[in-house]
């Protein structure tokens, strides 16, 4: 399993494209009760280390809470915040900052 969800700036809230996708991985999760996931949280390059690490985490944690929300047992999922630490797309631009502001699932 291998998802990226997008945020809107400043934001943790999950967009209507981001829950069918989340659901889609809510479905691949509870065909396979042993899958494990790691949920990471992403922001742009703006804002200080420590706002961006708690937004990484606030992006982690609305996530796994909607996928717990769904049926998912929360000790299969392991939350990180990354802050800026690891941009997706480098670059100082909207195009750039729109890729960098997200959350990635990873495991199965």
């Amino acid at each position: 399993l291998s998802l990226l969800t997008y945020f809107e700036l400043d934001s943790a809230r999950l967009s209507g494209e981001t829950t069918v996708a989340l659901d889609s991985a809510v479905d691949i999760l509870v065909r396979s009760p042993s899958a494990l996931v790691v949920i990471s949280g992403h922001a742009d390059e703006r804002g200080t280390r420590e706002y961006n690490l708690a937004l990484g985490h606030l992006r982690a944690s609305a996530v796994a809470d909607y996928i717990v929300a769904k049926g998912v047992d929360g000790s299969r999922i392991a939350k990180v915040s990354y802050g800026k630490e690891k941009p997706l797309l480098k670059g100082s631009n909207e195009e750039a900052w729109s890729k960098n502001r997200r959350v990635e699932i990873n495991g199965g």
